[in-house]
Order: structure tokens, then C-alpha cells, then sequence
């Protein structure tokens, strides 16, 4: 088989790998039938990273499965499935807590896309292993569009992390978003979607404010906190820039929460002494996101959000070596099934 391998900045190209196999009974073999980068991808391929190529790369996407072990009971082969980033065996204390991005069963950050906690590799690849198929896997609902769910691996059902368990207890918050790709924008149809009553989307790309005010929200090319006395109840930080998520939070309401979804990979520094004088509560993390995910299927699935905008373009698999490396607000890339 092929997977797409990361070699240099801004330069992917596809390398022949052996065909996975199924090493247990609780195991799968899927097809990715439609693949899309991540906020994340995207630094990797513009050489912000800080993992050596080559690599296989890819973290996002909606599969079908193609065989099982005998021990498997949740899928079948034909499944279309959304595939977690994070490798999780779904029954140590940490996954049974909703930790899957921790799971004590396998080496520290084990992950689809990046050599980190083993080789796994990546979910722009033609056939990919999942070593705990019952507790990975989530069946497609019916009537879901695989493209426009390529993201439920990680960005949608982290987008709905990052907001909706907010808004359920704090009905009706304000809520500033700070973005720069994919995750900002479906917060906005997310916060709108769940009652927020006014969504601020910051960003200063054209098209990325277009799309956010369709989704509801009011745009700005820049913020200054000066400007928002009243503050937000919510802010959510999705550039990966630190000076950027100062900002976020200076401009919350006393109490207020902040959810940062950057990889920091420069450094920087955040206004501390303000965050503590308005009782900030600031949450920079990797996401869980198996946990979530059926019920960011969910919400997608009750036609009140329109994931498939942001969607940008839809790719042929056989293009992913010219087209990934270009500027693309979210790609998605589709296989054909024979």
C-alpha cells in the first residue's frame, strides 16, 4: 500500500509501506474514503513543527472497514467509520474516565500522523490498522455525509468540545473567537447552533469572516480588549499563537473561561497578573476527543449546524501530493470505492 509521507516543508510525497495486518481478534483494517488535514497539519506542512520527516501524516477521516478480527463486535467490514486521532484501548482507568488522548495501554501521546508513542502511521494512507477496534471506532450515522464529517476525528468533535459543554451551563454566554483555520469557524455554527447570543469571530482572513458571518457571527480582522469592557463569558483561542491568546483572555468577563485549541509551537508569554485579578479559567489541551465524538455526530446529524461549509474543496485521493502543501482553508480528500 501507499501513505503519504512527510518529508520537508511544504513537500509530501507517497511512499510504499507494507499492507497492515491484524496482529489481535480486537482489531481492524480500514480504507480512508475521505481524509482532510487539520488546523495541526497545516503548521507541520508550513515547517512549524517540531518532529523530524519523514512521516506519515494524516489524522482525519471517515473509513470503511475492510476486515476485523474475530473479536470484534461494535463494526463490520462495509462500516463507514470516523477513525480517533488518538490510539485509545478504551478500558484502563484513564479511557474510562474519558482521558482517551491518555490511555495508560499504549506508549505516551500514541496518535495517528505523527511519530509520537510509536509508529502508527497516517490516515492519508490507503489502508490503516486500529489496534482496539470496539473502543476506537464510531459508525457513521445514516444520512451523514462522509465529507463533510472527514473532520469528526478530531477538529469537529473538538470544536463542539470547546463550546457546547459551556453553553449547557452558561445558556446564552457571549462568546469571542480567535482563529485562523477550520476549528474557530465550526466553533461559530456550533455557539450559534447551541444559543449563544453573540458569537465575535476574529480572524483576519476575508473569506474566513465571510464564512464565520454566514454561521451568525460578527467578524473582526483584529480585536483590542480595550473595546469589550462587558467582556465574554466563553473565548476560544484556535490560532497557536501565544500573543493571540492574550488577547482572548484579556478580553473575558470576571469568571470567564478560555478554551485554547493551538499548538504553541513559538514561544510567548500570557498576562498572568490579569488573568488572575479577573479569575480566569484557562484550558490548553490535547482533546479526548473519542469521547465526544457521538455526540458532535450528534448535533451534526440534527441539521442544526452546517459543518459541510467549511468545507473548501473536495480532492481526488490521487492528487493529496500536489494539492495538500497548498493554502487551503479545509480540503478534504476522496477516495473512490471499487
Amino acid at each position: 500500500m501507499r501513505e503519504l509521507t512527510y518529508v520537508a516543508r511544504r513537500t509530501v510525497e507517497w511512499r510504499e509501506a507494507p499492507d497492515p495486518e491484524l496482529r489481535s481478534d480486537q482489531e481492524a483494517i480500514v480504507a480512508p474514503v475521505a481524509a482532510t488535514p487539520c488546523d495541526v497539519d497545516s503548521s507541520i506542512l508550513a515547517g512549524h513543527g517540531f518532529i523530524e520527516p519523514p512521516f506519515a501524516l494524516g489524522h482525519e477521516c471517515v473509513a470503511r472497514v475492510v476486515g476485523t478480527g474475530t473479536a470484534v463486535t461494535a463494526v463490520a467490514p462495509g462500516d463507514l467509520v470516523v477513525v480517533p486521532w488518538s490510539i485509545s484501548c478504551g478500558t484502563c482507568d484513564r479511557c474510562r474516565r474519558g482521558l482517551t488522548a491518555h490511555c495508560a495501554s499504549v506508549p505516551y501521546m500514541a496518535m495517528y500522523g505523527a511519530p509520537i508513542g510509536g509508529s502508527w502511521g497516517g490516515l492519508f494512507s490507503d489502508l490503516v490498522r486500529v489496534p482496539y477496534a470496539d473502543a476506537m471506532l464510531v459508525k457513521l450515522p445514516a444520512g451523514l455525509d462522509p465529507v463533510a464529517m472527514a473532520s469528526a476525528s478530531d477538529n469537529w468533535s473538538l470544536a463542539w468540545r470547546l463550546v457546547a459543554p459551556h453553553l449547557t451551563s452558561r445558556p446564552g454566554a457571549r462568546v469571542l473567537v480567535v482563529a485562523r483555520g477550520s476549528i474557530g469557524l465550526y466553533v461559530c455554527d456550533i455557539a450559534r447552533a447551541l444559543g449563544a447570543s453573540d458569537v465575535l469571530y476574529v480572524d483576519p482572513d476575508p473569506q474566513h469572516r465571510a464564512l464565520a458571518e454566514d454561521f451568525g457571527a460578527i467578524t473582526a480582522e483584529a480585536i483590542e480588549p480595550a473595546a469589550h469592557k462587558d467582556g465574554f463569558d466563553i473565548a476560544v483561542e484556535a490560532t497557536g499563537r501565544v500573543d493571540q491568546l492574550a488577547l482572548a483572555v484579556r478580553c473575558l468577563s470576571p469568571e470567564g473561561i478560555c478554551e485554547s485549541a493551538g499548538n504553541h509551537f513559538r514561544p510567548g508569554e500570557l498576562p498572568l497578573l490579569d488573568m488572575y485579578l479577573t479569575g480566569v479559567t484557562l484550558r490548553i489541551a490535547r482533546d479526548n476527543v473519542r469521547a465526544h465524538i457521538p455526540d458532535a455526530l450528534a448535533l451534526a446529524a440534527s441539521g442544526k449546524v452546517n459543518p459541510e461549509k467549511v468545507v473548501s474543496d473536495v480532492i481526488d485521493w490521487e492528487d493529496l501530493p500536489n494539492a495538500l502543501p497548498r493554502k487551503l482553508l479545509k480540503p478534504v480528500f476522496v477516495r473512490s470505492e471499487t
